[in-house]
């Protein structure tokens, strides 16, 4: 059985080296991060077949300690995003999956990536109602401001303005594809949802850095 089990895990490590931006070496080091996370969040678990999968608070958890995320619903937004059977865990496949576009994502990628994380309710668009929420979370209010939604208010006014091509009062993905292929730093005009660079570099130097077990 163990080395059934093992001859499984080397499957899945090249189906993962091949289908995902990640080498071989990256993904077996990636293997071992999140075994570690679940052996370290044992207690978080909660009933059978949950203990080889990530919670959500320990998934925050990462976001928070390791790219710095603070914002509880780009938080939230963000788990949902590799929690793609949607349970309520993040399973070893979803994290080297999601990892894939939050590290290495290609353009397109990280269009899709951070447009389903900014539509909230999951009806293909970005409303005004959505932007408003996103960006009250995101943005810091000057202390001296007596209204700081009438603020936010014209920065959703100038945000359609700017994105809504179709004139519809809401964005669509075609919209937000539009706006940021002619402004790339309308990518995360919601908030941040990606990684910076220093960030990227330094996962990818954790990880390479990690010594392989057979």
């Amino acid at each position: 059985m163990p080395h059934r089990k093992r001859s499984t895990e080397k499957q899945l490590i090249e189906k993962w080296a091949k289908d995902t931006h990640f080498n071989k070496t990256e993904v077996q080091a990636l293997v071992k991060q999140f075994k570690r996370l679940c052996s370290d969040a044992g207690k978080d678990a909660n009933g059978p077949g949950h203990k080889s999968k990530l919670s959500r608070q320990t998934f925050r958890d990462i976001l928070h300690n390791t790219f710095n995320m603070t914002d509880d619903i780009l938080m939230d937004r963000v788990f949902r995003a590799f929690d793609k059977d949607s349970d309520s865990y993040v399973s070893m496949d979803e994290y080297i999956k999601g990892l894939s576009i939050f590290i290495k994502g290609n353009k397109q990628e990280n269009l899709k990536f951070c447009f389903h994380v900014y539509d909230l309710n999951g009806d293909g668009y970005i409303s005004r109602e959505e932007m408003f929420h996103l960006l009250k979370t995101s943005i810091i209010k000057p202390p001296t401001e007596e209204d700081p939604d009438e603020g936010i208010k014209d920065l959703v006014e100038m945000n359609l303005k700017k994105m809504d091509h179709d004139h519809d009062t809401r964005l669509s993905f075609d919209d937000y594809k539009l706006s940021v292929e002619l402004d790339n730093l309308l990518l995360e005009a919601f908030g941040p949802c990606l990684p910076d660079d220093k960030m990227k570099e330094a996962f990818l130097e954790v990880i390479n850095e990690t010594p392989q077990t057979r």
